[in-house]
């Protein structure tokens, strides 16, 4: 019930901007890159190449995300988020805070710290090794 509750509250701030949690975490994966294969992002996101692309295309057609030509081999692109896209992650982010401040900051800072160990353990045990994207 919390994961739902915490999920649908971020999705319902992020759908106020314009974009959806699989969108966030596209933008939030290229935010730590200059460009990148779609290949590359899709093993980062684990992800199929036709998800990422997918993505692309709608980030693309909302003006945050570009496709450069890939100065190394003519057949391929890398993506890169447009200067929109890079201004919009960190408001994001602060959404993300704010979601996560709303249902967790009732917790004192020691019960969070063993919630987050709890879950990173049984993230460990599913091999959980990046965020949901559908």
């Amino acid at each position: 019930m919390v994961s739902n509750a915490v999920s649908h509250s971020f999705a319902r701030r992020l759908d106020a901007e314009g974009v959806t949690v699989a969108e966030w975490v596209f933008l939030r994966s290229l935010y730590d890159v200059s460009d990148i294969a779609p290949s590359q992002l899709a093993e980062r996101m684990a992800m199929t190449r036709g998800g990422v692309s997918r993505l692309a295309d709608r980030l693309v057609a909302k003006g945050l995300v570009a496709r450069q030509a890939d100065p190394t081999d003519k057949r391929a692109h890398k993506l890169a988020l447009t200067p929109d896209g890079r201004k919009a992650v960190p408001k994001l982010a602060v959404l993300a805070d704010k979601n996560d401040e709303q249902f967790f900051g009732a917790l004192t800072p020691n019960q969070r710290e063993q919630l987050e160990g709890l879950l990173r353990n049984i993230a460990k045990e599913h091999e959980l090794n990046s965020a949901p994207t559908e």
